[in-house]
């Protein structure tokens, strides 16, 4: 998978991104209450297969871009945010 992107889901509340791959998402990335470790990330059911872990917490959206990327088999998620 290579060039991820984040796109904020428009339809949901709060800090909830879509992470998109040729048009498609292929996961996500919100912001939760957890205090310790407040960002979510996921695989979408689709993109998971054979891969470990298909979802985590993390301290910052940096961090969980990172593990996205990481579990995804990315060097990295694209900083630049899709309106």
């Amino acid at each position: 998978m290579t060039n991820l992107l984040l796109k904020r889901a428009t339809a949901s509340p709060g800090e909830v991104y879509n992470v998109m791959c040729e048009e498609r998402i292929v996961g996500r990335i919100m912001l939760s209450a957890d205090a310790q470790f407040p960002w979510v990330w996921t695989l979408t059911y689709g993109h998971h297969e054979d891969r470990t872990p298909t979802h985590g917490y993390e301290p910052t959206r940096e961090a969980a871009m990172q593990a996205f990327a990481n579990a995804a088999g990315c060097r990295s998620l694209a900083r630049r945010e899709l309106n």
